[in-house]
């Protein structure tokens, strides 16, 4: 009779089930990622965290394959900078709106210096506007709020600076050779490792492209053969994706030369977007692997292979 090996079922094991699940694995548990489980309607009164975790665990139990939650160290060094430097960028784009919403309504003497000029260096002039006494209250408050808003956005900018110095950093050291393709950058690259994680996690390259949301969904009809966007998987990874695929659209020659050839065969633009985001999702994948491999990287998840499991619902 085979054995049933026990496990810990776990929703949100990078958020509010992150300290549970590292206390776990330090324990040489077995921790299966646990996403969202399905819930009925909570009109019907079943809405409590016993429920949910039992929840939890039947679907571990329904599901024919097991997702493996992300590693630790530098994986999650380079999520928390991600996810800092994003809102950093997300932040000065607020600041850098309202210096140009604030430059319409200065008084004309100043407004007129600040036409026609880059966003940086417009920012450097408008932090350094000084408030004159004979102005109207209305244009002192102005200036004001204009000079608040571009140190703002230039503090913000520095910021965001030093943490793509530290996520360049450290991308270096754990995963150089995504870099190394066209149009992937620091950034993109760290959004890239931070999905995949580690060697195991994503079983083969179409798991990570579904993953990542580019695994083609039919959508034929009679004769006509055709697949639709994929709406699904982790949209960062996505977004990372479309991003090298636009980059790699204004300079790359064999991406050029594919487009036309496409073009050719009668797919549209959208089409050939997603065929680009899956073949470069399929050829990152096995870049992460083979540099893996080759460094002799041991996996960083301490859980034994995943047979029948006994689930522990948490």
């Amino acid at each position: 009779m085979a054995t049933r090996a026990a496990g810990w079922a776990i929703e949100g094991v990078s958020s509010y089930g992150a300290g549970l699940c590292r206390e776990l694995r330090r324990l040489g548990e077995r921790v299966i990622e646990i996403d969202h489980p399905a819930r009925p309607a909570r009109r019907n009164g079943s809405k409590t965290d016993a429920l949910d975790a039992v929840r939890a665990a039947r679907e571990a139990l329904a599901r024919e394959h097991l997702g493996q939650p992300r590693s630790g160290d530098d994986r999650e060094a380079l999520r928390v900078l991600t996810t800092t430097r994003e809102s950093a960028v997300h932040a000065r784009t607020q600041a850098v709106n309202a210096v140009h919403a604030l430059v319409v309504t200065v008084p004309e003497a100043i407004r007129g210096r600040l036409r026609e000029l880059s966003a940086t260096t417009l920012l450097r002039r408008c932090a350094a506007l000084r408030v004159s006494s004979g102005w109207s209250a209305d244009a002192q408050a102005t200036v004001t709020a204009l000079r608040c808003a571009a140190r703002r956005a230039l503090a913000l900018d520095a910021e965001a600076d030093e943490l793509q110095r530290a996520i360049s950093k450290i991308i270096d050291r754990v995963a150089p050779t995504p870099v190394a393709e066209p149009g992937v950058g620091p950034i993109t690259a760290a959004v890239i490792f931070c999905a995949w994680s580690h060697p195991g996690r994503c079983r083969n390259e179409a798991a990570f492209s579904a993953l990542a949301g580019v695994a083609p969904i039919p959508a034929s009809s009679g004769q006509t053969i055709r697949y639709r966007l994929n709406r699904c998987g982790d949209r960062q990874l996505n977004r990372a994706l479309h991003t090298i695929v636009t980059t790699r659209l204004r300079n790359n020659a064999d991406t050029l030369a594919y487009v036309e050839r496409r073009t050719a065969e009668g797919k549209t633009r959208p089409e050939i977007r997603r065929c680009l985001k899956r073949y470069i999702a399929r050829d990152l994948y096995r870049i992460l692997q083979h540099a893996a491999t080759a460094e002799s990287s041991p996996t960083t998840s301490d859980d034994p292979p995943m047979e029948d499991l006994e689930m522990l619902p948490a």
